[in-house]
């Protein structure tokens, strides 16, 4: 294992980190068993099974030295060329060494952790009589960042009959799918299909093949056009927006969890009466839910019509490279304030199409694409700024997070149910996330802990929401 750069979307992440808004996506795992001893035997394979995972033992180091104290002079030592060498060989790999390093101030490096002991990430918790009140807990606690920035909380239940594991993850160290790949591997050991290979980058020079310039200047100003329409989309997203009060908050630094389950049959049932994909009614589902919930607390939903940011990956599952954030975005404002069930799911379902047909890389949804524009020391000095904006780009995250097909086990112990659970923006008070497991749709919460005492609520009124459109398709 080497050290490698942070990504720009990675180091963004990074800094846009506070005490009050921690930045670690998480999934509740909920397992059933009949040994009571089932928990403390699974935080002992999961401390186990950690040291041997490569990506597990990477930290993440800040690096603020300057070129002149970083540049070890034996890189520039040799710069004359051999006989017969030409001069562009010789001064190749020192001038790129100093680019790299240049390039790297302000930044931050993920690299292998000396000290690492998988006990100290690992950790088994008194028994809990909800799962969801102690992930919520939990979740409000900052990871180390002077460790690698993840952990695992195994929480026994009171029956005696299941255990949960809560998994964190900055969001710096992985997305959902390089999340996913590195809670699967603490897992109990599966034959699954060997990964394609990533087809290796032919070597590359320190300066671009002059046949290459005509296309880097168009991808250059490609880059710019894109920047300002993203720009440009975000500003005109902010006019002419009623919101809910709900949705927005004061950061308490405090966080509750909730999670509801609903039957995929449902959701195809749904897809195929009204139309669309299971995305756009898992959407709908939550476009509904906070109306009712929103009627119910007495905030009301008339006119309310709250923007929802969809993040999007970038990359594919089994080519990517693992490491590395590769996300853009949809925008749109959810339907909360339309009354008929199968009209909400006719907006949401036209809205993703409209996103669909422009593509990840446009619009305001794509924010995240201006990162890889952004030097590293920018993204120290301005990203609590940015933090702090979030509030004013977007009201409500929408994620949804891949999850195997196959059924997962722990000491034996099967997997029944995970709620994945994202980071809380500055100024938000409300994250959801949609994952599919084993023909059952798990939504996880989070919330801040003060803004939304009734978490509880809203989770109940997704699957309400889910009945009525069931009930409406099925006339």
């Amino acid at each position: 294992m080497t050290a490698d750069p942070l990504a720009p979307l990675d180091l963004a992440f990074w800094n846009i980190e506070s005490a009050g808004h921690p930045m670690h996506l998480a999934a509740l795992g909920v397992f059933a068993t009949r040994s009571p001893s089932a928990a403390a035997h699974a935080a002992d394979l999961l401390a186990s099974r950690a040291a041997a995972v490569p990506g597990l033992r990477m930290r993440i180091r800040d690096t603020w030295q300057p070129l002149v104290l970083r540049q070890p002079l034996s890189a520039l030592r040799r710069t004359w060329p051999a006989p017969g060498e030409p001069l562009a060989a010789a001064l190749r790999q020192p001038l790129a060494s100093v680019l790299r390093r240049s390039l790297s101030f302000g930044g931050a490096t993920r690299e292998p952790d000396p000290g690492f002991d998988p006990l100290d990430h690992v950790r088994l918790h008194p028994p809990a009589a909800d799962f969801h009140t102690a992930a919520g807990r939990l979740m409000g606690r900052p990871l180390r960042r002077a460790r690698p920035p993840w952990e695992a909380h195994v929480l026994p239940g009171e029956d005696g009959l299941s255990f949960a594991v809560l998994f964190k993850f900055h969001h710096a160290l992985a997305d959902g799918l390089r999340a996913l790949t590195l809670a699967a591997a603490l897992m109990d050991p599966m034959d699954l299909p060997t990964p394609r290979p990533r087809p290796a980058e032919p070597p590359r020079g320190l300066l671009p093949d002059v046949r290459e310039v005509p296309g880097l200047v168009r991808d250059a100003l490609s880059d710019a056009g894109r920047a300002l329409d993203i720009g440009a989309a975000v500003a005109r997203s902010t006019l002419d927006m009623r919101s809910s009060p709900a949705l927005t908050c004061a950061p308490s630094g405090t966080r509750r969890t909730a999670g509801t389950v609903i039957d995929l049959d449902d959701v195809h049932r749904i897809r195929k009466s009204a139309g669309g994909t299971v995305n756009d009614v898992t959407i709908a589902v939550v476009a509904g839910a906070l109306r009712r919930w929103l009627d119910e607390r007495g905030d009301g939903s008339e006119g309310v019509a709250p923007r929802a940011l969809i993040p999007v990956s970038r990359r594919r599952p089994r080519t990517a490279h693992p490491q590395g954030n590769r996300l853009s975005g949809y925008l749109m404002r959810l339907p909360v304030d339309e009354r008929d069930p199968l009209a909400r799911l006719t907006q949401v379902r036209t809205a993703m199409d409209r996103n669909k047909e422009a593509g990840p890389h446009r619009g305001a949804g794509a924010v995240a694409l201006l990162a890889d524009h952004v030097p590293p020391l920018g993204h120290r000095i301005g990203g609590p700024l940015l933090g702090q904006a979030a509030r004013l780009w977007f009201d409500v995250l929408v994620t949804s997070v891949p999850l195997p097909g196959f059924g997962l086990r722990l000491g034996g112990d099967p997997l029944g149910a995970v709620f994945p659970l994202a980071p809380l923006a500055p100024g938000h008070s409300l994250a959801v996330a949609v994952s599919t497991y084993r023909g059952r749709v798990h939504y996880g919460l989070v919330a801040d802990g003060a803004a939304v005492p009734d978490l509880d609520r809203l989770a109940r009124a997704l699957t309400e929401e889910v009945a009525a459109l069931t009930a409406v398709c099925d006339r």
